[in-house]
This record gives C-alpha cells, sequence and structure tokens, in this order.
C-alpha cells in the first residue's frame, strides 16, 4: 500500500446509530464487504463489534462506526493525511481552528486527531502506522473526492492553505460546478425531498462568480489534474441553521441507478442526479440520515474516461 502525500485524504468512516442496517444499505449500494476491525479509532473509541472495515473488491476503502452517543452527529468524516500530528495540531490552532480531539494512538493502526475549520466544519488528521489508509481510490465503489461547504469562504481558505499548504485554484466564472454543488447545500432540510429554491432562479445565480474552489497539495501545479479536494460556498439562499460541513464523494459507474437504488434502499434524494464537468453526480442520504455524494466519471466518445 503506497504512502499518501501530506495532507491528501487518506480516510472516510461514518458514525451512525445502526451499524448492522449501514452494512446493509452500503453493503447492497456499493457492494462492500464487511470485517470487524478497530480502525483508525482503535478500541478506545468504539470497542470490539463497533466498527466495520469496508471492503471493495478486496481492498480497503471505509469504515462504518456504530456511535457510541447518541447526541454524536451521523455524518461521514473525512481524514486527512499528516507525518507529524503535533505540528499539525499547532498549526491548527495557530491558523483559528479549534481541536476537538487531541491526537490519540490507536494501537498499531497510527494516530488521530480531530478539529474543526473557522467555519466550523470538521475533519481529522491521520498519521499512519501500520494502517495507510485507502487501499482502493477514484474506482467504483470507493472514495474519489472531498469538498468543504462553508459561509465564510475567505476565512476558511486561507486556513486550509496555511494548515494543510493547499495551493487554490478558482474555477472560472459560468463553470456549472459550483450551481450543481449549491443544490446540495441545505436540500432536504424541510423533510421535502428536493433542494431549495428550485423555482427557476436559482440561489447559485446569485453566488459570487466562481463560487468553487479547488485544492491542490504543496509542491504541485494547481489544478483540476492535482486536486485532491475543494471548497464550495453555502449560499443565503439556504437555512441560516445549516451549518458548515465536508461532503465527501464515491465514484459509482452509473450515477442515476446509485440514487434509485439508495432510495429502494429506504435512503433518500437530497440532490437528483445532474451533469458537471467531472461527471455525473448525486447528493444522497442514508437510510439513517448521513449525507454523501455519488459521481459518475465521465465517458468519452471511445469509452474511455
Amino acid at each position: 500500500m503506497a504512502a499518501f502525500a501530506r495532507s491528501a485524504p487518506c480516510w472516510v468512516d461514518v458514525q451512525l446509530p445502526d451499524l448492522e442496517a449501514g452494512k446493509r444499505f452500503y453493503g447492497e449500494l456499493f457492494g462492500w464487504t464487511f470485517r470487524a476491525g478497530e480502525g483508525p479509532h482503535g478500541e478506545g473509541p468504539y470497542g470490539e463489534g463497533r466498527y466495520a472495515d469496508a471492503y471493495s473488491g478486496g481492498k480497503l476503502v471505509a469504515a462504518l462506526a456504530a456511535k457510541k452517543d447518541g447526541r454524536m452527529p451521523t455524518a461521514w468524516g473525512i481524514y486527512f493525511s499528516t507525518d507529524d500530528i503535533a505540528a499539525s495540531v499547532a498549526r491548527i490552532r495557530e491558523a483559528g481552528g479549534q481541536v476537538i480531539t487531541e491526537p490519540v494512538r490507536a494501537g498499531r493502526a497510527g494516530v488521530l486527531a480531530q478539529a474543526a475549520d473557522p467555519g466550523g466544519a470538521v475533519f481529522g488528521l491521520w498519521q499512519a502506522g501500520d494502517r495507510e489508509g485507502f487501499q482502493k481510490q477514484n474506482e467504483p465503489g470507493s472514495f474519489c473526492w472531498t469538498e468543504v461547504c462553508t459561509r465564510q469562504k475567505d476565512r476558511v481558505d486561507a486556513f486550509y492553505e496555511e494548515v494543510f499548504g493547499f495551493q487554490g485554484t478558482d474555477l472560472p466564472q459560468g463553470t456549472d460546478l459550483s450551481e450543481g454543488a449549491d443544490l446540495s447545500r441545505g436540500a432536504d432540510l424541510d423533510g421535502s425531498g428536493v433542494a431549495p429554491d428550485d423555482s427557476g432562479e436559482s440561489g447559485a445565480d446569485e453566488a459570487e462568480p466562481s463560487g468553487f474552489r479547488m485544492w491542490s497539495p504543496a509542491g504541485t501545479e494547481p489544478g483540476p489534474d492535482t486536486a485532491v479536494g475543494g471548497r464550495s460556498v453555502i449560499t443565503d439562499a439556504f437555512p441560516a441553521e445549516l451549518p458548515s460541513y465536508f461532503l465527501s464523494y464515491f465514484a459509482v459507474e452509473d450515477c442515476n441507478r446509485a440514487a434509485g437504488n439508495a432510495v429502494r434502499l429506504g435512503g433518500r434524494i437530497s440532490a437528483p442526479p445532474f451533469d458537471i464537468p467531472y461527471g455525473r453526480m448525486a447528493v444522497l442520504q442514508d437510510d439513517q440520515g448521513a449525507v454523501f455524494a455519488v459521481l459518475q466519471p465521465p465517458v468519452s466518445e471511445n469509452g474511455a474516461e
């Protein structure tokens, strides 16, 4: 398993009230199989039987965790790789972030910490030991992208550039991605199953030009070819109670089919399938309320991606 570049996304897991129900949902949706494991959190926070490693084609792709406290959010969490977690935690504080969980060792697997950016979006840090992170990504049934959704883009951009060394690339004005991404912000908060502001006057049209920024790791040429994540803007078209958060994406072969299967399995569609420059995506909820996105990569005329 290859080591991850510093600050690259390296792991995702989801906190669920019902672990067995989560296995059934994601097992059928993505074809995942599961094995009991301590995962990046180790035995301390979860204990035996509370963490299930997810595999796609025999390769480690994610994990499902049973919540110990019902007050914890039912949500997917993203972890960024670091080779010095103590230094990363120090930079987070210096840059105006909040450390939620101080570095804690997860057995021989590695060391983790959790933090929040100045806008309140929560993310994790992972310093690898025996476990590097994903064994598969950017393929159907595995993680392919993450983005932070925030109202405080200037503070948040400066934060991630300082903490992780990210280099930003703003998408050009008129790129459909920012409009499409906005459909997921606050969608389904009223229980209707559709995004707000669906009257033909999209809130995204009122947003600042190029409301989406891609992040590339330090030492690379910034741009779509090197980007590992991004930042989108939550506009005033969405309820003020919608907090900042990370949205993680999983690659699928057929976006429409994945959305339909999610509903059949008891989930919901927050943003119906729509096209963006990088494929076709949808924002979904599982049957316990955790939000995630699926992305079908574009296919060229000769059938190659």
